[in-house]
């Protein structure tokens, strides 16, 4: 029983692993200031890339501004999609885990 219990939990782990690389490459996007400023994240909530309209480059403050708004975008859909690929895992492996 105690084996079995092992087995599924390596199981689960190892496609843990899998969705964490899958996740690299899935891509979400912040926008602030009608597109301004573009923030991507990838959905293991790592910052890819930041686009800054020249037109923010003389305004410094609200250049931050608009920055934390967009990686806090961001950050959050990244969030959104980490934990639906990570609670479709946990849901289909808790029926098998002590059955």
């Amino acid at each position: 029983m105690f084996g079995d219990f092992m087995s599924k939990m390596q199981d689960a782990q190892k496609q843990m692993e899998v969705i964490k690389n899958r996740l690299n490459d899935v891509y979400v996007e912040g926008v602030a200031e009608n597109g301004l400023i573009k923030v991507t994240a990838n959905a293991n909530k790592k910052i890819i890339n930041i686009s800054i309209d020249n037109e923010l480059l003389t305004d410094k403050e609200s250049l931050e501004d608009l920055l934390i708004v967009a990686i806090n975008k961001a950050l959050e859909k990244a969030e959104n999609v980490n934990n639906s690929e990570m609670g479709g895992l946990a849901q289909g492996m808790m029926p098998n885990l002590f059955g």
